[in-house]
């Protein structure tokens, strides 16, 4: 099966006046049609600079530094702006970005904010248009006359639920989710999740599924990609992530070992020591060595590369077959 995204060793550095942050550092890894991997790791790993980094839009002051985003096997990356905002963004890829508020204009009702995307890309009459709004927000499960509220008249999963129309009503096959139910309560957070289930299946979609939450991550992902530090440090599928052997980098151990379970007493919860690195000048060898309660000579000297250690199965640890 073909890949419909393909990332080929991507670097994207935040150029600050202390230095270059390695925001994202040489990532690679191929995404397929109607998947779902799912990125987690600690706040500040990269997760949403990459999703922004696959949408060709990395914050300011974010530049590429090499490698290559496929989309349907073209490079976007050499693209002119004006070519990747009109036939790629929101066309072929698109995102719902973390706080669906931030994404609102408060002084815009959503039917004219949606208006204007449509009629970007669209070229067509303002009754064919509504139209079609109205379709969408019915398909997220909201009436048609949510299109003359103002966003601050909306609860929050309603306006997660507008931001999700509104990212899939150009019919995109890949849809970039970071934190789709951050800030919603329990209730609401599921309601999402059903959603977003229900419309993968329906539109055919594959979807890039940020997180803190691992359980969610298990729920939702065919594959779970680990980040840390700007790096893939594991890449499998569920099986290989929470099934009965574990994990193979000692950082994804550690990331489950401090999530609760239902049946597993508090006192067993278990913690990372230290912080994340400064990406400026992260340390030397495995980025992971200061943290890391496995850590050997070689660790503190040499990068480990992401080897597969078993089909399907990634790991960028020395302690991994294959690493050495």
């Amino acid at each position: 099966m073909e890949s419909l995204l393909q990332v080929d060793h991507l670097k994207m550095y935040y150029h600050t006046s202390k230095g270059a942050v390695r925001a994202i550092d040489d990532i690679s890894f191929n995404l397929y049609p109607g998947e779902t991997i799912g990125l987690v790791g600690e706040s500040g790993c990269g997760k949403t600079s990459l999703g922004t980094s696959l949408l060709r839009m990395p914050t300011p002051p974010g530049r590429y530094e090499g490698g290559r985003v496929l989309i349907n096997g073209t490079d976007i990356l050499p693209m002119a702006e004006k070519d990747v905002r009109k036939n790629v963004r929101w066309e072929q890829i698109a995102m719902v970005f973390q706080g669906a508020m931030n994404c609102l204009t408060p002084v815009y009702t959503i039917g004219r904010q949606m208006m204007e995307t449509l009629q970007e890309h669209r070229p067509m009459e303002k009754k064919e248009a509504e139209d079609l709004i109205k379709e969408y927000l019915n398909h997220v499960g909201l009436p048609a006359e949510v299109m003359n509220r103002y966003p601050h008249e909306l609860s929050g999963g309603m306006k997660q639920r507008v931001v999700i129309a509104t990212a899939l009503f150009l019919k995109p096959k890949l849809v970039i989710l970071d934190e789709p139910t951050t800030a919603l309560d329990v209730i609401v957070q599921a309601q999402i999740i059903n959603l977003l289930k229900k419309l993968k299946q329906q539109f055919e979609l594959s979807f890039i599924f940020i997180t803190h939450d691992l359980a969610l991550e298990a729920e939702v992902s065919d594959r779970i990609c680990v980040m840390y530090a700007g790096k893939i440090v594991e890449l499998g599928t569920n099986e290989h992530i929470y099934g009965k052997q574990g994990p193979a980098h000692p950082y994804t151990e550690k990331l489950l070992l401090a999530t609760p379970r239902l049946h597993q007493e508090v006192e067993n919860l278990q913690y990372i020591p230290g912080t994340p690195p400064d990406l400026i000048n992260p340390p030397k060898g495995c980025r992971f060595n200061p943290r890391c309660h496995r850590v050997m000579d070689i660790c503190k000297e040499e990068e480990p590369p992401l080897v597969e250690i078993e089909s399907g199965h990634y790991a960028a640890c020395w302690h991994c077959k294959g690493a050495k």
